[in-house]
């Protein structure tokens, strides 16, 4: 019985990879260097909807495939990405913010304990919001460490531009795991 829950999140772990690759195709170019993509979204989802661990491993997955040749990091790959390219923060803090995100609502919102609604909510805008936060610290301390760019400038081309988008990918993010997360929990356990 344990097995078949295992097999049964690596399943969802895979398709959640895929979700995350697909999503650099979908991309609005920006003049710093890192695109608007909705990758950035599936991978905070990842770790909202299946937990800390699938939901990292969900990105593991997408950083391997990317480390290996196929083009996921918003249209490029390779290692050299992940190491010195301008969106290398963000793609090591997918990992970081999905672990966040799932641990937040793991300890707080365990699948099988019952809260009112408006709780629930509640926790859940918390995970969204701290998944958020951690990708873009990352994000910033990358382009910061990498680009060798001053606090100020990193903020006009790392955090500014992406804000209003990323305010609808979090109200996203929020309905997409109050109403699937349920699911989920009830087809792994």
């Amino acid at each position: 019985m344990k097995s078949i829950k295992i097999q049964k999140n690596l399943i969802l772990s895979a398709l959640f990879a895929a979700l995350i690759s697909v999503g650099c195709f979908i991309q609005i170019p920006l003049p710093g260097g890192v695109p608007i993509v909705i990758q950035d979204m599936m991978a905070m989802l990842s770790g909202l909807l299946l937990g800390p661990v699938f939901g990292a491993l969900s990105v593991v997955i997408f950083l391997v495939l990317g480390i290996i040749g196929l083009p996921v990091f918003t249209g490029k790959a390779g290692i050299q990405i992940l190491v010195n390219g301008p969106t290398s923060g963000f793609l090591w803090g997918y990992l970081i913010a999905a672990l966040v995100g799932g641990l937040f609502l793991l300890i707080f919102l365990p699948g099988g304990k019952k809260h009112s609604n408006l709780k629930q909510y509640v926790l859940v805008i918390i995970a969204v919001v701290l998944s958020t936060v951690v990708l873009f610290a990352c994000g910033i301390a990358g382009g910061m460490i990498i680009m060798k760019m001053t606090f100020a400038k990193t903020l006009a081309a790392y955090l500014i531009p992406f804000i209003p988008g990323n305010i609808i990918k979090m109200i996203l993010m929020v309905f997409l795991t109050k109403k699937i997360r349920p699911l989920i929990y009830g087809y792994t356990h």
